[in-house]
């Protein structure tokens, strides 16, 4: 276009920005999240790395390694005076997805909760005995000529 050609707003180019007296202006944030992006998926990134994690299987013990801990249950029960210092090895169930992890704990015990089936250390903490993998401590050196 020339510059002495009329363009067809010419009339309403230098006119000051309308402001309506009726509706409030929007907030410039507000403005800007208009223009954001769409999660059509909420969640789905969540769910895929939850799908994602690993969780180890529960082990069956049975035989003489059920035997054995038997045994050093015994054991820990006839010592509990003394407040015998263990590592005890035991399952965690997941409580999101089947599995779970091996977790390992020290500590000293208190007592053996007969009745729910747990392990109580002194500091409050309860293991399921079904879910006890191993169990170390100088309580058990000379079963079978070494620690456990």
């Amino acid at each position: 276009m020339k510059q002495n050609e009329k363009s067809k707003y010419d009339d309403i180019i230098m006119l000051p920005h309308h402001v309506s007296q009726k509706h409030p202006q929007m907030p410039l944030l507000n403005r800007a999240a208009q223009f954001s992006p769409f999660a059509a998926l909420t969640g789905h990134d969540a769910a895929i790395q939850e799908t994602q994690r690993l969780t180890d299987s529960f082990i069956e013990i049975g035989g003489s390694r059920e035997i054995e801990l038997n045994e050093q249950l015994l054991l820990i029960r006839h010592n509990l005076d003394k407040r015998p210092e263990l590592k005890i090895t035991y399952f965690q169930p997941d409580e999101r997805k089947s599995g779970g992890s091996y977790i390992t704990v020290c500590g000293r015990i208190k007592r053996i909760d007969e009745y729910n089936r747990r392990i109580v250390f002194a500091d409050g903490t309860a293991l399921p005995i079904d879910h006890i993998f191993s169990m170390q401590g100088e309580l058990f050196n000379g079963m079978d000529g070494s620690e456990i």
